[in-house]
């Protein structure tokens, strides 16, 4: 029955698949030449063959009779059908292949009919026709039936295979080449449903099944058609042994004798790692569950798959479909074999004898339904999907509530089958001669046409006015309510693929992307340096004072060349007055002393034009002989110049070694912006960028200064300038320029820079989630799936990468730990309370303001919440992506990537979260938020020294510095140091020098310069040992401080102060200009400096 309601279906279906403009095409059969062929005898046998394709027989050859079995058999046989036509679609080719069956005619008895016996079957896969081939040439094996004289030649040697050499062309493309850029390929296998019903018995007896087993899956296959796909012929197996990996799909098709036949060719079962399915059931916790279902529990094989073919309006229908609704119902049913006794052949159009279904037969068992998720196919360039998902009792209520649809499909096919089985029965009582249906391709399509003139709802009758079973089929259900909970507690689950041959949203290839990127920030050369203006005219006067020097060099050469000679007598020393006279003379009076005059007149005059800025003419005379002496000593200093050019020999200088190197110059620009100093922050960025201007991450990181001032149009330039000097493939300055562009409202740019990003080899973690949080404020929710799912995957690739390098360290530490526990016993909860508060009061004795910060009962009550909760990993996508971007100032993406985290985090928060909102906070200067999230955490944890640090942070830019002093005192007592120790040293020892704790504010300035010295650094140093009285401390580190930035006005003040104790007039007073020039903001120490100067008499140069 089943058999019969799938081929009824495929009838209903079998409209052609057309474009407007198609023409049927013959599609030509040829079979020249049979191998290896048996028969019953083993000396020769007489042979036939029959081609068949959807159901219908195209035709048979003619008999060979006496064919000897060592040679092969020329059947020369020729056969065609038109494709596409109303019998025949262009579905059909891609689902059904031609079948080849061989067949024996066995030797005629006395006055009975000839006989005849099944060899075996072939087939061969027209799909190489929808893919644009106009022919196809192959040898295909003969898969040999159950008892046939081929299976001993097939065993006995494998080159013996018995084989067909089959040829089919067609005189043109069946599609053209708009057609084959715009349809696809459907592709869906229905693998196997595990850990079923243990109500779901097997047959102990040889004879088949009583029950089998149906899936179905409503799909698209045009803009206004859509094709139910049946999967019949589950077969229930016994569990003990995990499937076989690779094993071959199966055809979609009932009608094959030869079980090697069914194999589709080429196409086998890849099974991915459960972490990479799609499905339901892929979550850790699932693990061991199917694993034992898979290997130990009874199940349901199918291994079918169906392809469809997809015209271009049918892969929009698809697409539109998706999303409309992403959940789409895959239906499961139990169902008996017994309506299938009475069919003989190939479909319903095909068979001699009445079908005769009883009540029982049309009953549905066992309805269940899995939602499969069909969104991923949205996603740019995906063409699989696979996964495992849960089998549900069926429930019309919920199928409308998840997929919008309103009615069973498994439901109506049933009903419709069972309707024709009506007609087919009433028609039946008029006389069997009417009931026979006829076995040509007319009658076949006559059919077809009375069957779909049929209306939907139908009652199933035996007779006029009889009801089978009192009620219409489309309100029968004999589900009970235990049958309907089976699936539930069985847990059973059901392995589904679908594949398309082209992605539904093309994705673009990395080299488009680049080009694009491209387009919008070019590949800039640098522009070659050009002297102009005033430049330009000393460099044309030093051209023509050296052609004047070669032409006087050359005149000299005539007449004093011959002393130059070999063996000639050199020039008498006291004769050379003579020799200048001689020269000057010879000059006048060839005329090229006016000539040299007139040659360097106009270099001349565009210097006094363009470097001393003179072009009218002078009113006074005695300011024309100043301007005249001036221009003559300048043209005289650059005549010596171009000499010395022309008449030296070069010797290049070795360049003097920067005092700062480029790491120095980062780290203090760095540090200057933690202090709010960003017009010093932007000088030391300019200097590495004057060093080297075409590395990208000194432009990348001059953009985050402009980013951390909010002027985002200067960092976007920057960070385009980073691209573009590294070919695009600057991927923190990609993700920048994207997150910027849509910051401008700019989305298309902005898409184009964040994809570009994630084309970046190696891929990164950030990147994708940034992509993906672009798309969420797009609403584009399949993109955005996408992104992160393929963030998700890298970060625990990633995760996974680095265990092995840290697994023996950390064991080791674990077993450490685990000694010690043993040893010492385990702490209650209680004497942990104990603990804490016996440490929060010594450090509330030791300083008062450190119990303002801390809340001694909600410690306690969250430290014994801590122990019980479960470890959580150590950080995920959008923490990565949150500290990204916040070491960038992208505060705006901050908010969404924890607004992201903190949905996913299912009420509990880690200690990270919290620190990267404080941190946000901190920037955006709100810091009574940032105070209450500290607290939060403090509530989580007291024993980390970044909370501890960051509240000193919060405290000290509050003006609360007796309470930032206590935080940074606690977080340097932990043996673990906070990640950024130089701005903790930097801020304490300020507190200490604000609080004349001098001694401290040197030993905490020390510590700093010793792990990363700095102008402040060393400015703290002096300043604390002046301030002591050791002056030849503070002089060596006002020194080193003055060293490394020689613009600091502090620096130079307090040289002044140690001037002025030392006595040391001039240095005093140079200090002191520079102290002026400088512009000293502090007033106090201004102040100090000139009371000590007014004590001393001395400092001011102004006296």
């Amino acid at each position: 029955m089943v058999v019969w309601m799938r081929d009824f279906s495929e009838a209903l279906n079998m409209e052609p698949v057309l474009d407007v403009g198609d023409k049927p095409v013959p599609v030509e059969i040829t079979v020249s030449r049979g191998h290896n062929l048996q028969g019953s005898k083993n000396f020769s046998f007489h042979t036939l063959l029959r081609i068949e394709f959807n159901g219908s027989v195209l035709g048979e050859s003619d008999k060979r009779q006496d064919v000897s079995v060592d040679h092969g058999v020329d059947y020369d046989f020729t056969c065609s059908f038109n494709c596409p036509d109303t019998m025949h679609t262009l579905d059909h080719l891609a689902h059904k292949p031609l079948i080849f069956t061989v067949i024996e005619i066995l030797p005629k008895e006395k006055k009975q009919k000839e006989r005849t016996n099944v060899l075996g079957q072939a087939v061969l896969d027209l799909l190489p026709l929808l893919h644009g081939q106009c022919s196809i040439s192959s040898t295909i094996p003969v898969h040999p039936v159950t008892r046939s004289p081929l299976e001993a030649t097939s065993l006995e040697d494998s080159a013996q295979q018995p084989s067909l050499e089959v040829s089919v062309s067609v005189p043109n493309p069946l599609l053209s080449k708009d057609q084959l850029l715009g349809c696809n390929l459907l592709k869906v296998t229905v693998e196997t449903a595990f850990s079923v019903p243990e109500v779901w018995h097997l047959s102990t007896t040889p004879s088949p099944p009583s029950s089998t087993y149906v899936v179905a899956l409503q799909v698209p296959l045009t803009a206004d058609k859509e094709q139910v796909l049946m999967f019949p012929e589950g077969l229930l197996k016994a569990g003990g042994e995990r499937e076989a990996p690779g094993r071959p799909k199966k055809w979609p098709l009932a009608t094959l004798a030869a079980p090697g036949a069914q194999v589709v060719p080429g196409a086998a079962i890849h099974e991915l790692p459960i972490d990479e399915e799609a499905g339901e059931l892929t979550g850790a916790e699932f693990r061991d569950f199917r694993c034992e279902a898979e290997t130990a529990k009874k199940r349901v094989c199918w291994d079918t798959e169906r392809r469809c073919f997809l015209n271009v309006g049918g892969a929009a229908r698809l697409s539109q479909m998706i999303e409309e609704c992403r959940l789409w119902p895959v239906e499961i049913m139990a169902c008996s074999n017994q309506g299938m006794k009475g069919m003989d052949g190939n479909s319903p159009f095909t068979q001699s004898r009445t079908i005769n279904l009883s009540e029982n037969e049309l009953q549905i068992s066992f309805h269940g339904v899995a939602y499969m998720d069909m969104g991923p196919l949205l996603y740019p360039g995906a063409t699989r999907i696979r996964g495992a998902y849960k089998i549900l009792p069926f429930s019309e209520t919920e199928l409308m509530e998840k997929t919008k649809r309103a009615r069973s499909v498994l439901k109506e096919q049933v009903a419709r089958a069972a309707a024709c089985q009506g007609k087919l029965r009433a028609g039946s009582a008029v006389g069997p001669s009417k009931m026979t249906t006829p076995k040509t391709l007319d009658g076949a399509n006559k059919a077809v046409k009375d069957m779909k003139e049929m209306p939907k709802k139908i009652s199933m009758s035996g007779g006029p006015g009889k009801p089978l079973g009192g009620d219409s089929f489309a309100d029968l259900e004999p589900q009970s309510c235990s049958e309907r909970q089976m699936y539930t507690e069985a847990r059973t689950y059901i392995i589904l693929e679908i594949s398309l041959e082209k992605p539904l949203v093309p994705k673009r290839a990395p080299a488009e992307v680049a080009k694009k990127v491209m387009e919008l920030i070019p590949l800039r050369t640098p522009i070659p340096r050009r002297s102009a203006g005033a430049e330009k005219a000393v460099q044309e006067f030093h051209r023509q004072v050296s052609s004047v020097v070669s032409q006087i060099l050359d005149q000299y050469q005539q007449l004093f060349g011959a002393a130059f000679l070999p063996g000639a007598n050199p020039l008498d020393p006291s004769m050379q007055e003579q020799r200048r006279i001689q020269l000057l003379g010879e000059l006048n009076y060839s005329g090229k002393y006016f000539a040299f005059k007139e040659q360097l007149k106009s270099s001349v005059v565009r210097i006094v034009r363009e470097k001393m800025l003179r072009t009218e003419p002078f009113s006074d005379k005695k300011e024309l002989q100043g301007f005249l002496s001036q221009l003559y000593v300048y043209l005289v200093d650059q005549m010596h110049v171009a000499l010395n050019k022309t008449l030296t020999e070069d010797v290049q200088e070795a360049p003097l070694d920067p005092v700062l190197d480029i790491f120095q110059l980062g780290s203090f620009a760095r540090e200057a912006m933690l202090n709010g100093d960003h017009q010093l922050a932007a000088h030391y960025y300019r200097e590495r960028l004057a060093r080297q201007p075409k590395e990208p991450s000194h432009w990348f990181d001059y953009g985050t200064l402009y980013l951390l001032t909010g002027d985002n149009m200067k960092a976007e330039e920057c960070f385009q300038q980073a691209v573009s000097l590294q070919e695009q493939s600057h991927q923190p300055s990609l993700m920048m320029c994207g997150i910027l562009a849509e910051m401008g409202g700019r989305y298309k740019d902005a898409e184009l820079y964040l994809e570009g990003a994630t084309c970046i080899q190696p891929p990164s973690v950030v990147a994708w989630t940034v992509f993906g949080l672009f798309h969420q404020g797009q609403n584009n929710h399949f993109k955005a799936e996408m992104s992160l799912q393929e963030a998700g995957k890298l970060l625990k690739a990633n995760m996974e990468s680095s265990l092995p390098c840290r697994g023996k360290a950390q064991r080791e530490k674990e077993d450490e730990d685990e000694e010690e526990e043993v040893s010492s016993g385990r702490q209650s909860p209680l004497d942990k309370a104990e603990g804490i508060s016996q440490e929060t009061d010594r450090l509330s004795d030791a300083d008062p303001d450190v119990s303002s910060v801390v809340s001694l009962n909600s410690q306690i009550g969250d430290n014994n919440r801590a122990e019980s909760t479960p470890p959580r990993p150590s950080t995920s996508i959008y923490m990565e992506t949150a500290q990204f971007l916040l070491q960038n100032y992208a505060l705006q993406m901050v908010q969404r990537a924890l607004g992201q985290e903190l949905l996913c985090s299912d009420g509990i928060l880690s200690t990270t979260y919290h620190l990267t909102m404080a941190r946000m906070q901190l920037l955006s200067e709100d810091y009574s938020s940032a105070a209450a999230t500290l607290r939060e955490v403090l509530n989580l944890t007291f024993k980390d020294p970044e909370v501890w640090a960051l509240c000193g942070h919060c405290s000290f830019q509050s003006g609360e510095l007796r309470e930032a002093r206590g935080c940074y005192e606690r977080s340097l007592n932990f043996q673990q140091e906070p990640s950024d120790t130089h701005t903790i040293f930097l801020r304490l020892g300020s507190i200490y020098l604000q609080e004349k704790q001098y001694e401290s504010a040197k030993a905490t300035y020390l510590s700093a310069c010793s792990n990363s010295p700095s102008c402040l650094t060393w400015l703290g140093v002096g300043i604390a040992c002046y301030r002591l009285e050791e002056l030849v401390e503070a002089e060596d580190a006002l020194t080193e401080a003055n060293t490394l930035n020689n613009m600091n006005p502090e620096v130079w003040g307090y040289l002044a102060l140690l001037s002025l104790k030392s006595g040391r007039r001039v240095e005093a007073e140079q200090s002191y200009k520079y102290v002026v020039k400088l512009n000293l903001q502090n007033k106090s120490l201004l102040r100090e400096i000139k009371e000590l100067q007014d004590r001393l008499g001395f400092g001011d140069p102004s006296f």
